[in-house]
């Protein structure tokens, strides 16, 4: 009984049905923002909403069934437990926004696809190398905050009047967003050669600096997709050579059948012949 529930639950079909529900319900919760849509279907809504939730629990009782303690050694599992138990806290006061922390299981979906899973992989990969981006980011932002603060503080206290505020313009100016007309010029008009300052600080901070972690995570999206020996992996290559190992062990059956039959066969003629 339990093999036929371990088979069930891992079943293919049966992993996709739970990632249309997870799907399903996270298209529920958009449509729950909407009052108008509420007050017309608020019922079946809700009735829909419950069966997802009903669906999400039999889920993780096949699971704990099945895998017992293991269920806890995999963080999707616990994940999941998590976000399914708030689901049950009660609707009331301070709990009464908890229960749509739900939705998050529609991360659940990374787990189910491989190109997504790979992606993940080489984000958790990069954060060393883009931590250390972050801390060469980290000093640039102080460098060009003191000397702005410094430069620019006494005639435009708005924008550099403290290292605060120097550092939240420079972030601006970092995402590109309204930093010519909004902040450059006004202050080169004031000081003519601050142009060096800008251009320097944008070519540092927004091509080399960002280039640098784009860079670290698609080195890490690469190596997440090579082998040990440097190839790239290809999962129909290896579901081949899982085809070609079934075909051998095949063989092989067949083979030992046929040398027993032999075995047999010349049984026979010696007894005849004595």
């Amino acid at each position: 009984m339990l093999t036929r529930i371990k088979t069930f639950v891992e079943c293919r079909y049966f992993q996709s049905a739970v990632l249309l529900v997870i799907v399903f319900n996270a298209v529920l919760f958009g449509l729950q923002t909407s009052s108008a849509i509420v007050a017309q279907c608020g019922t079946w809504l809700s009735r829909l909403d419950g069966f997802c939730l009903v669906v999400f629990t039999c889920e993780l009782i096949l699971k704990i069934i099945v895998y017992n303690r293991r269920f806890c050694r995999d963080p999707w599992n616990v994940f999941d437990f998590v976000i399914v138990a708030v689901s049950f806290v009660p609707d009331m006061g301070m709990f009464s926004s908890v229960r749509l922390f739900r939705v998050l299981r529609v991360f659940k979906l990374i787990s189910g696809v491989r190109s997504m899973r790979v992606i993940l992989s080489a984000i958790i990969k990069s954060l060393p190398g883009v931590g250390w981006a972050s801390f060469l980011l980290g000093l640039v932002y102080y460098v060009y905050g003191i000397l702005a603060t410094n430069i620019f503080g006494s005639r435009f206290p708005d924008w550099f009047g403290s290292l605060g505020k120097s550092v939240y313009s420079l972030f601006q100016i970092m995402t590109l967003e309204s930093w010519s007309m909004g902040i450059a010029r006004p202050v080169i008009a004031e000081f003519p050669y601050a142009w060096v300052f800008f251009i320097s600080y944008i070519l540092i901070s927004s091509f080399i600096v960002m280039n640098v972690v784009v860079g670290i995570v698609l080195t890490s999206i690469g190596d997440s997709c090579k082998n040990d020996d440097g190839s790239v992996k290809n999962p129909d290559s290896e579901l081949k050579k899982f085809d070609l190992k079934l075909e051998f062990e095949k063989l092989r059956m067949q083979m030992s059948v046929i040398e027993a039959a032999l075995e047999v066969e010349d049984k026979k003629w010696k007894l005849s012949d004595k």
